[in-house]
């Protein structure tokens, strides 16, 4: 059994004899060499991802004012940081937006801006005190006016990641991108054969005080991401590292369509091979690592999983889902995640970067990814809907329908097949355009086709969005039938907030 130590490979660093390869050569070493073959041949796989990594900002010190400011508040190009950080001291996320610009520019973007060298405006304001009486602060700073910037990420570097469709009726903006509608398309993130934890997923060598590649710069694992989910393969990192030595090609700020901002981050992680174990670990490949698709349309924590699928088919462009090849796109660049991998190995075998073992792994065992607490019953949309609806049967004309929705007092009347399937709504409005435009044949003519719906166990609060998003005021409730069970309007939520 091959066993060799951290300092045995430093010290192959230091003379210049260190054989390093990246996660994507491994796999055929180890095929052709076996484990214990490849630990004897092998001294350091390199691995590496570059993706959106929400769960990211930097903590800055901007050095004291004069007269001194205790900052209750600051903006950082119009982006909010959080200063409850005693006076001068404060942290900017990643996914913060702008007060001005909106999702066109947030945290993440302040984040590149920094690490690219650019000016960035600083407002601040306090209530004053005897030994800070400032209470306004404008100025303008670079990277190299800051005493310390220092990227501090809570949660980086997904082991994997769920991947992404759509089976709703309606485009989705969300984290993964723009998902359109009818599983449309297919969206995913991770490096696959080069992410970092899946080639040491029991954190042999990866926990904290690990060295690492972090954004072009050396950078640290303090410990386990948030969400840290070991026991489902979703494992997490906690890292940091110093902003004013990384590179503007591995931070990148970006916009997702109707989500907001997130901050594109570059991390490699160096994987010692002290024994056959380690090495048989690195020689996981694209068709080794499986994902489940989820319906976002569905827009509940835990979402339908349609099917599971390898990184090599995603990879591949298309994938099949319900019989139909759909295509697939990736949210991360694969090919920085390469240039990484290489960056870092050149690093080591140049001796400027030396791996060093976590003085405590990354816990494997007994760690709970809990969901929220909520106190108290979230209202559905079986608690409010009116259960008692009147339809009309479809080829009816217009009169037919605006002599039942006088009768009935109401706005909205749902148009039914003889199957009775929905196929559409008539309103008032409606009916009073057409009356107006001397249309009173069926109601075919003018009635809403692509009728947007409520589900009965759909929480409130999901409702109340699609009805703001679609600028409408009510929304059938169908079972999985397309059958009229209910109406919900925004009269209906508006009351029941008023109870709350």
């Amino acid at each position: 059994m091959v066993g060799k130590t951290i300092q045995d490979i430093n010290t192959k660093i230091a003379n210049g004899s260190v054989h390093v390869v990246t996660a994507e050569e491994m796999p055929d070493i180890v095929a052709e060499l076996g484990p214990d073959g490849a630990a004897k041949e092998i001294d350091i796989v390199t691995t590496g991802t570059f993706g959106a990594m929400c769960s990211s900002g930097a903590f800055f010190n901007l050095g004291h004012s004069d007269p001194p400011i205790k900052m209750q508040k600051v903006w950082l190009n119009d982006v909010e940081a959080y200063a409850g950080l005693a006076a001068i001291d404060a942290y900017i996320g990643a996914t913060q937006l702008s007060k001005s610009r909106g999702m066109e520019y947030g945290g993440a973007h302040v984040i590149e801006d920094l690490v690219a060298g650019k000016s960035i405006d600083i407002h601040a304001t306090a209530y004053g005190t005897d030994c800070y009486p400032r209470k306004v602060l404008d100025t303008t700073v670079t990277i190299d006016d800051i005493n310390q910037a220092t990227m501090f990420n809570p949660r980086n570097g997904y082991q994997r990641y769920n991947v992404a469709t759509n089976c709703s009726n309606r485009t989705l903006y969300t984290y993964m991108g723009t998902l359109l509608p009818d599983c449309g398309n297919v969206t995913y993130s991770g490096a696959g054969v080069l992410s970092p934890i899946s080639n040491d997923p029991t954190y042999q060598t990866i926990g904290v005080g690990s060295r690492i590649f972090l954004c072009g710069a050396q950078g640290y694992v303090t410990g386990q991401g948030t969400q840290h989910d070991p026991t489902n393969n979703f494992a997490t990192m906690m890292v940091q590292g110093d902003l004013k030595q990384m590179d503007k090609k591995y931070v990148r700020g970006a916009t997702f369509q109707g989500y907001g901002t997130s901050l594109y981050v570059g991390i490699g992680i160096p994987i010692p091979i002290l024994n056959a174990d380690i090495a048989k670990a690195t020689a996981v490949t694209d068709a080794d690592i499986t994902v489940d698709v989820l319906d976002f349309g569905v827009a509940r924590r835990s979402r339908p999983v349609l099917r599971q699928v390898t990184y090599e088919e995603l990879k591949s462009g298309m994938i099949d889902i319900n019989g139909r090849e759909i295509t697939t796109s990736p949210m991360s660049s694969f090919h920085d995640a390469r240039a990484i991998a290489g960056e870092l190995k050149d690093w080591i075998q140049e001796g400027t970067f030396y791996p060093a073992l976590p003085v405590e792994r990354l816990p494997n065992t007994g760690v709970v990814c809990k969901p929220m607490k909520q106190i108290g019953e979230q209202p559905t949309v079986a608690d409010v809907m009116a259960k008692r609806v009147i339809t009309i049967l479809q080829g009816r004309t217009v009169e037919n329908a605006a002599k039942v929705i006088m009768e009935g007092n109401f706005n909205h009347l749902p148009v039914v097949s003889d199957e009775d399937r929905l196929v559409g709504i008539i309103t008032a409005w409606d009916i009073a355009k057409a009356v107006a435009k001397n249309k009173r044949d069926k109601l075919d003519d003018i009635m809403t086709r692509a009728v947007v719906t409520a589900d009965a166990s759909e929480p409130i609060d999901i409702v109340a969005r699609r009805l703001e998003q679609h600028n409408i005021s009510a929304l059938p409730v169908v079972d999985k039938h397309s059958r009229v069970m209910g109406i919900i309007t925004s009269d209906d939520i508006s009351k029941l907030v008023a109870r709350r």
